[in-house]
């Protein structure tokens, strides 16, 4: 499933293709055929994200709301625009682009009221400028569930998936098994920053490199990550490989579903 950076950059990508033009909306699928209907023609006037969730507003309160899910995917291309297969859920075209949006689990045309109300449901996103840590951390304070689950938990942090929480995790030497009531103000307040920064270069670059300068490629003369996630990463999907740091093996667990990466000797118990 896309993590939060993705749907961010997709906010941004929607918006710098289609705000402000007359914009043909259809569903070849058929399954949003009747929305379509009624945004087709009408202007593209924002797009907001929050977590792995995306609006696109037409006109002044028409929202679509989209999450892509586990198999859900866009793709961009220049105008004109081929013929669209039967997948397509959502096709947004103009006269330079359009974009189809295939396999999401949400494509639904929604109000302000409705949109308002998934917020709600959300915790912080590290994204968004609205974004409160200390309502996340009120909760993971309180609670005796591992922090490596909370920051799965999109009602505590929202946009945070598996590969963020294990490298941030590892990057600041926290045992993801560790109980959130245990993680200290002044370690949240550093997790919080370095999620923040991570995911904004996530945005820049469309995708996720988590590695300080002194464990890339080019300086630890290794060769470069070969991963269909890309990117340079700790213990993400590096299970039984050396620790860049410590050379000890990575490990990893199921937990709530997810793989769990870690370094048992970077990441020791109790802190």
């Amino acid at each position: 499933m896309p993590e939060g950076h993705t749907i961010h950059r997709l906010a941004q990508d929607y918006a710098a293709r289609f705000s402000g033009t007359p914009t043909h909306v259809t569903s070849p699928q058929g399954k949003f055929s009747d929305a379509a209907a009624l945004l087709t023609g009408a202007e593209l006037t924002r797009t907001d994200a929050h977590g792995k969730h995306l609006f696109l507003r037409f006109r002044d309160s028409d929202w679509v709301h989209i999450h892509l899910g586990l198999f859900g995917k866009v793709a961009f291309g220049d105008a004109p625009a081929p013929p669209p297969t039967d997948t397509v859920r959502l096709r947004l075209a103009n006269e330079t682009a359009y974009a189809d949006l295939r396999g999401p689990t949400t494509c639904a045309l929604i109000t302000d009221a409705e949109k308002q109300a998934i917020h709600g449901r959300l915790g912080p996103d590290p994204l968004r400028p609205d974004a409160d840590p200390a309502a996340a951390y009120a909760r993971i304070r309180r609670s005796r569930t591992t922090i490596a689950a909370l920051l799965m938990d999109q009602k505590v942090i929202a946009g945070v998936g598996n590969v963020y929480r294990a490298e941030v995790l590892f990057r600041h030497g926290i045992d993801p098994y560790r109980p959130g009531k245990d993680i200290t103000p002044a370690e949240w307040d550093a997790l919080w920053a370095d999620l923040v920064a991570l995911m904004r270069e996530g945005v820049r670059a469309n995708r996720i490199d988590t590695v300080r300068p002194e464990h890339t490629p080019e300086a630890m003369g290794r060769p470069p990550r070969v991963d269909d996630h890309g990117g340079e990463v700790y213990v993400y999907r590096r299970a039984a490989l050396p620790c860049h740091v410590c050379g000890t093996e990575i490990r990893t667990a199921g937990l709530a579903a997810r793989n769990l990466f870690w370094c048992p000797t970077c990441q020791k118990s109790g802190g």
